[in-house]
C-alpha cells in the first residue's frame, strides 16, 4: 500500500516537471523579430498562457522591442542565445507611473534565464522623457531642480513580495533608474549575471530591499550607481540571510553597500571574494542612518583596485524621530586595496559627483558613530591598503590638539566624504566601542603630513600587528578619549612621538 502511494506521489511529480517544463515560444502568439514593432500584447499573451500550464516563455534569437511585461507564478521567462529584448524608448507606453519593463507582485516560483540580453535603452528612453516634459506632455518636480526623477524613469526589473525567484545568466543593459530592484521577495537566487547599465544616472546594478534568503553569487556589475546595494524601507521589516559571493563590481558610487536607506533592519549578511575596481566611492560601505539595526555582517576576500575609498562604517542620524540606527558586530578579513590621489572613474560615461563639501585630502577608511550611539564590536583583520598620500596643508589642516572640530554631520548623507577633512590618512575611528584591528597594514605612494590613525571617543580599542612605513610622520597613532586600550607588535616608527594621547 505505501509502495503504491509512493509511487503515485512520484508519477504525480514526474508529471508535474514535465508538465512545468513546457514551452511558449513568443513567435505562435504574435511576436515579430523587429526594431520598430512593439511586442508587448504578444509577449504578454504569452506570459498568461504559460501561467495557465506552467512552463516557459521562450524569446528566441532575434531582435524583439516590448514594453512593461507582467510575469506571473509557475513562469520561466526564458532568453534564447542571441536573443535580444529591447525596452521602448518611448516613455508613455510605461504608463503614468512608469511601469518596469518586467515586473512580478505577489507572484512565486517565477524566474528569468538564459543567455539572451535584456536592453532597456536607457539613454533613448531619457531623451524622451525630456522631449514629453519640455512639450508639457509629462509633469516631474525633480526635473525641475536637477534631472528627472526615478519614477519618470522606468527600471528594468522589478519583483515584489515575491517568493522563490531565480535570476540566472542573463545580461542586462542601459538601464533609465535602477537596473532591477527585489522588495519584500523570499528566496531570490541570484546567479551567473552581468549587468553593463552606465546609461544614465541613479543605475544602482542590483538593489535587495527588505528581502530575505537571497544569493547573489558569480556575477559582474558595471553600475552608474552603486553596483551591489541593500536597502531597507520599512519599520519591521529588514533583508536577512544574504549572500553575497564570487562578483565583480564597478561603480560610480559604492561597490558594495547596506543603505542607504535604512529604516528596518540588516541582518546575517554574508560577503566573500569580490573584485570592486575604478569605483568611485568605498568598495564596502556599510551606514545606517534612518532608525534600522545593522548587525551580524561577515565580509571577506575583497580586492579593491583604484578606488576612491575601501571601507566605510558609518552610524547616522537623518530620520526625524527619537529612533536612533545601531551597528554591532561587524568582521571584515582580508581586504586589499589601492586608494589613488586621483579620481579613479574619470572617463566613465557617468561619473561620480565631485565633493559637495570643502576640499580635502586623500579620506582614509572610517568607522564613526555619535556621541552616546556608539559603532560597536568592530573587527578588521587581514587588511592591507595602499594609499596615494600627497596631502597639502594648504588644502587642509586638522592639527591633532583640534580633532574636535571634525564635524559630526548625524543627518548628512553618508559617504565617505561627508566630513570634509579628517585628521588622519590610514583610518580614522569616533565614537565607537569593541574595536579589534589586526594584522593592519597601510602605505603610502607619497608622503601625507597627518596621523596614520586616529581614535576619538574609543572604548575598548583592540590594536595587534599594525603596520606603517617607518617614514610616515608622527605622531602615527593619535588616542583621544580612548578607554580600556590593548596593544601588540606594533610596527611604526620609533620613538616617543610615535602616540600622541589628547584627552582635550
Amino acid at each position: 500500500m505505501i509502495k503504491r502511494q509512493l509511487s503515485t506521489l512520484l508519477l504525480v511529480c514526474t508529471g508535474l516537471n514535465s508538465f512545468a517544463q513546457q514551452d511558449f515560444n513568443i513567435l505562435h502568439y504574435g511576436a515579430k523579430m523587429s526594431l520598430t514593432y512593439n511586442n508587448t500584447a504578444a509577449i504578454q499573451k504569452t506570459i498568461d498562457a504559460a501561467a495557465k500550464k506552467g512552463g516557459r516563455v521562450i524569446i528566441p534569437p532575434g531582435n524583439f522591442i516590448t514594453g512593461p511585461l507582467e510575469l506571473k507564478s509557475g513562469v520561466d521567462l526564458h532568453l534564447d542565445d542571441d536573443a535580444l529584448l529591447l525596452g521602448s524608448t518611448k516613455r508613455l507606453d510605461y504608463g503614468v507611473s512608469g511601469k518596469p519593463l518586467i515586473s512580478a507582485v505577489g507572484q512565486h516560483n517565477v524566474s528569468i534565464t538564459g543567455k539572451g540580453i535584456i536592453d532597456g535603452q536607457g539613454r533613448e528612453l531619457v531623451e524622451n522623457v525630456l522631449l514629453l516634459l519640455r512639450e508639457g506632455k509629462m509633469q516631474d518636480r525633480e526635473w525641475l531642480l536637477k534631472r528627472p526623477g526615478e519614477n519618470s524613469r522606468p527600471m528594468i526589473i522589478l519583483f515584489k513580495g515575491c517568493k522563490q525567484v531565480k535570476v540566472n545568466n542573463i545580461t542586462i543593459k542601459n538601464s533609465a533608474a535602477w537596473v532591477q530592484s527585489y522588495n519584500d521577495c523570499d528566496g531570490v537566487d541570484i546567479d551567473s549575471m552581468k549587468v553593463q547599465s552606465t546609461a544614465y544616472w541613479n543605475n544602482d546594478g542590483i538593489d535587495i530591499v527588505d528581502s530575505k534568503n537571497v544569493k547573489i553569487t558569480n556575477s559582474y556589475f558595471n553600475a552608474a550607481d552603486d553596483a551591489i546595494c541593500l536597502k531597507s524601507e520599512s519599520t519591521g521589516k529588514s533583508c536577512e540571510n544574504i549572500i553575497v559571493e564570487n562578483c565583480i563590481l564597478r561603480s560610480s558610487a559604492s561597490g558594495f553597500k547596506l543603505g542607504t536607506g535604512s529604516v528596518g533592519g540588516f541582518k546575517n549578511i554574508r560577503v566573500r571574494n569580490l573584485v570592486v575596481f575604478d569605483t568611485y566611492r568605498s568598495a564596502i560601505a556599510l551606514e545606517t542612518v534612518d532608525g534600522a539595526y545593522l548587525t551580524d555582517v561577515n565580509i571577506s576576500h575583497v580586492k579593491g583596485k583604484n578606488i576612491g575609498n575601501a571601507i566605510f562604517i558609518r552610524l547616522g542620524h537623518r530620520n526625524k524621530d527619537e529612533r536612533y540606527s545601531t551597528i554591532n558586530n561587524i568582521l571584515i578579513d582580508d581586504v586589499k586595496a589601492d586608494v589613488p590621489n586621483a579620481k579613479p572613474d574619470i572617463g566613465y560615461p557617468v561619473e561620480g559627483p565631485p565633493p559637495k563639501v570643502a576640499p580635502h585630502n586623500l579620506v582614509p577608511a572610517s568607522i564613526t558613530g555619535l556621541p552616546d550611539h556608539l559603532v560597536q564590536n568592530v573587527t578588521l583583520k587581514n587588511i592591507e591598503i595602499m594609499y596615494g598620500g600627497n596631502a597639502r596643508k594648504e588644502i587642509a589642516f586638522i592639527p591633532t590638539d583640534s580633532l574636535s572640530h571634525v564635524i559630526e554631520n548625524p543627518a548628512g548623507y553618508p559617504e565617505f566624504t561627508m566630513f570634509g577633512e579628517l585628521p588622519s590618512w590610514g583610518l580614522y575611528t569616533r565614537h565607537a566601542s569593541g574595536i579589534h584591528i589586526s594584522d593592519f597594514k597601510i602605505t603610502l605612494k607619497q608622503d601625507d603630513f597627518r596621523p596614520a590613525m586616529v581614535f576619538d571617543d574609543v572604548s575598548g580599542l583592540d590594536l595587534k600587528k599594525i603596520e606603517v612605513p617607518l617614514s610616515a610622520a608622527v605622531p602615527v597613532l593619535v588616542y583621544r578619549k580612548v578607554t580600556q586600550l590593548r596593544t601588540a607588535d606594533l610596527v611604526i616608527p620609533a620613538g616617543d612621538k610615535s602616540v600622541e594621547i589628547n584627552n582635550k
